[in-house]
């Protein structure tokens, strides 16, 4: 019989909480079998929307009562640190006491960072904790980190970013030996700021599989499984992937309803395009990790849906049945001793 395993869920967290985190919430229990959900946050607001499930479901959905919301607008590290009570740091706080495995919260993105500082605690060897996420790309699926966490870097701090991305790479999404690479301004050696020119010299003498520079369109082609930067444009890059692949949806639509041989067109084409908005849909990706903290910690899209919360905690799921945080720290242990 398989082990169970506990995924804590910032219910109120996200622009759609409760009703579709709960929803998400269900929908992973059926799809896993083994993994039990507990969510945190407004009781009362919680149980009508677990109603639904089976019995078989509800035995494996949990609610643990936190009053207080951490808003997306609020100071991340004074909200963390004054609201004991709010649904994310009760998640983070059953993480930390070994309640639960992981945790996944679709809430503000700097209370989430704070919170696996302050709460779950950094790895020992890691200054800063970093956000990663997967990105589909014309060749491969590349990691890219950090997205959000760090607004500036130090050479050090990319040169660990490197470090965790290999490992996330190699064992959690399976690539044999990942290729690393720095985002830079070019890809001639002389380019790039102090920051990023300090990392390069750090990355070419470690063990990794290391590429060099790419640059922001070599990404989209999948230069490279693993590419490095700082939070501030690791955040600009998935923003505008994003806004690009909503707005070219939206454009396709205008431009097709304004013809009527595109309309007659687009019925053969419905399947490809329904293929073409799934591979790149960030729903199916689930959450970023935020790797160099001591317990799973996924952060979900804002304005997560069902299908994404599902996706989230598939995500926690495997980072957990893959032991993730344990290989960071073994490889940590390795290259930075």
């Amino acid at each position: 019989m398989k082990r169970k395993m506990t995924v804590a869920l910032d219910a109120m967290g996200g622009d759609n909480a409760p009703h579709e985190i709960c929803k998400g919430a269900i929908d992973a229990c059926k799809a896993f079998p083994d993994l039990e959900v507990v969510l945190t946050g407004d009781e009362e607001r919680i149980r009508p929307h677990l109603e639904a499930a089976s019995s078989e479901v509800r035995a494996r959905l949990g609610v643990v009562h936190a009053p207080e919301i951490i808003e997306m607008d609020e100071q991340p590290a004074v909200a963390i640190r004054r609201k004991r009570n709010s649904s994310l740091r009760v998640a983070m706080e059953m993480v930390r006491g070994g309640e639960a495995q992981g945790c996944v919260s679709a809430g503000n993105t700097g209370a989430i960072v704070a919170g696996g500082v302050l709460v779950v605690g950094r790895l020992a060897g890691i200054d800063r904790p970093a956000l990663g996420a997967p990105l589909p790309t014309v060749e491969r699926c590349t990691f890219l980190l950090d997205v959000g966490a760090n607004v500036r870097c130090k050479p050090e701090n990319l040169y660990q970013f490197a470090l965790m991305g290999s490992v996330y790479s190699r064992k959690i999404l399976g690539v044999q030996n990942p290729e690393v690479a720095l985002l830079s301004n070019g890809t001639e050696e002389i380019k790039g700021d102090e920051s990023v020119a300090g990392a390069r010299a750090l990355i070419a003498e470690s063990s990794l599989n290391f590429k060099g520079y790419v640059e922001g369109d070599d990404i989209a082609w999948g230069h490279a499984d693993v590419v490095v930067c700082d939070g501030f444009m690791g955040n600009v890059i998935l923003k505008f992937g994003e806004g690009l692949m909503h707005g070219a949806k939206s454009i396709i639509g205008q431009e097709v309803g304004r013809r009527i041989l595109p309309k007659l067109g687009m019925l053969f084409m419905v399947p490809m395009v329904k293929a073409l908005w799934a591979r790149f849909n960030y729903e199916r990706y689930g959450g970023t990790p935020l790797l160099g903290v001591k317990g799973t910690v996924i952060k979900a899209h804002g304005r997560s849906r069902a299908p994404a919360v599902l996706g989230a905690l598939s995500a926690a799921r495997n980072f957990i049945v893959g032991e993730g945080v344990e290989q960071i720290r073994e490889e940590l242990g390795k290259e930075l001793h």
